[in-house]
C-alpha cells in the first residue's frame, strides 16, 4: 500500500494542507497513520476519498454537508457532477480519481462518454491533453505511483488507435513519415496527429517509438514520402536535439519536416530552412489545412 504526505494530498486534490488538517480535526474526512516521528501518512483509501470530497467541495457543496455523506452518497454526487460533459476541470479530476483508483471500468466509462458527447477530437484537446499535463506533473513531483501513469496511457493508447483504425485507409493525400527517434518512447501525441493526417486525407505511415535513424531511408525508398514529422518529449543525456534535427534537414533536404514535443523550444534552428516547428495540435491542423 502507498504512503502520502499532507503535501503529496494537497498537490493531488488541490486543497491545501492546512484545510486538510482542518477538515481532518474537524470532520474525521481522513484518518491518518503517524510515523514514529509523528509524521501523518495517508493511505490510497484517504486519497481517494479526499479526491471526491474535493471534487465535491469545488463543485459548491460545503463540507459540513460532505462530512455528513457516506461513501455511496459521496461516490453517486461525484457522479452528478460529472454529468456535466463540458465542465472540464471536473472531468480532469474525475480521471484523475479513476488513476489514482486504478479503475480501468470508470475511466473508460467517463472516456467513453466524453467521445460520445465530444467528439473524439475535441475530447482530446479539451480533456485528455490537459489531464496528461497534470499526471506528467503529478508523476515528477513523486505524488503519483510510475504504474498509475503507465495505467492509463495505456488505455489512452488504444482508445487512439481504435479511432485511427475507424478511419479507415483510402485516402490519397499527400505522404506522411511519422517516427519517434531512437529513446523516446512518448508517443500518445504523435498517435493524434496521426489520427488528424488520416482525418483530413493525408497517408501517413507510423513507424512507432524509438526508431533507429538509419532505418528512415529504407521506408523513404519504399514509400516516397513528401513530409517527416517527428516528436522530442524526453530529456536524453550525452544527445544534441538541434545537430539530431539538423541531419535529418540535410539527409532529407528535399521534404519538409515538421517538428514537436516539448524538448524543441530549447532548440534554436536559424537557417534551418526545412524545418517547422508544431507547437500545439491546432497549429499543427492549421498546418494541414494549407497544405491541403
Amino acid at each position: 500500500m502507498a504512503q502520502y504526505s499532507i503535501k503529496d494530498l494537497e498537490k493531488l486534490t488541490g486543497i491545501q494542507a492546512h484545510t486538510i488538517r482542518i477538515w481532518e480535526k474537524r470532520y474525521q474526512l481522513v484518518r491518518p497513520q503517524r510515523t514514529l516521528t509523528n509524521i501523518r501518512v495517508y493511505s490510497d483509501e484517504d486519497v481517494k476519498r479526499l479526491l471526491n470530497v474535493a471534487l465535491l467541495n469545488h463543485n459548491g457543496l460545503k463540507i459540513s454537508k460532505i462530512a455528513k455523506l457516506n461513501d455511496k452518497e459521496i461516490n453517486l454526487g461525484v457522479l452528478d457532477v460529472t454529468a456535466d460533459t463540458y465542465n472540464t476541470n471536473n472531468q480532469i479530476d474525475s480521471l484523475v480519481v479513476a488513476m489514482v483508483e486504478l479503475s480501468e471500468k470508470n475511466f473508460d466509462d467517463l472516456f467513453n462518454k466524453l467521445i460520445k458527447e465530444l467528439g473524439f477530437e475535441e475530447t482530446v484537446i479539451q480533456i485528455v491533453y490537459p489531464f496528461l499535463i497534470k499526471t506528467g506533473i503529478l508523476w515528477q513531483t513523486g505524488n503519483i505511483n510510475p504504474a498509475q501513469e503507465h495505467f492509463v496511457t495505456n488505455i489512452i493508447r488504444r482508445k487512439f488507435f481504435v479511432a485511427i483504425d475507424a478511419l479507415g485507409n483510402k485516402n490519397t493525400g499527400s505522404k506522411f513519415i511519422m517516427y519517434l527517434p531512437e529513446g523516446e518512447y512518448h508517443e500518445i501525441g504523435m498517435l493524434f496527429y496521426c489520427y488528424l493526417l488520416k482525418q483530413n486525407g493525408f497517408q501517413p505511415i507510423y513507424l512507432g517509438q524509438s526508431v533507429p535513424f538509419s532505418d528512415l531511408a529504407y521506408v523513404q525508398s519504399a514509400f516516397q514520402a513528401e513530409f517527416i514529422i517527428t516528436s522530442f518529449i524526453t530529456a536524453m543525456h550525452d544527445f544534441s536535439f538541434r545537430d539530431y534535427i539538423v541531419t535529418l534537414s540535410k539527409t532529407y533536404r528535399k521534404l519538409k519536416i515538421f517538428i514537436t514535443g516539448s524538448q524543441i523550444f530549447k532548440v534554436e534552428l536559424k537557417r534551418v530552412t526545412n524545418v517547422t516547428k508544431v507547437k500545439s495540435p491546432d497549429h499543427f491542423k492549421e498546418i494541414l489545412m494549407k497544405l491541403k
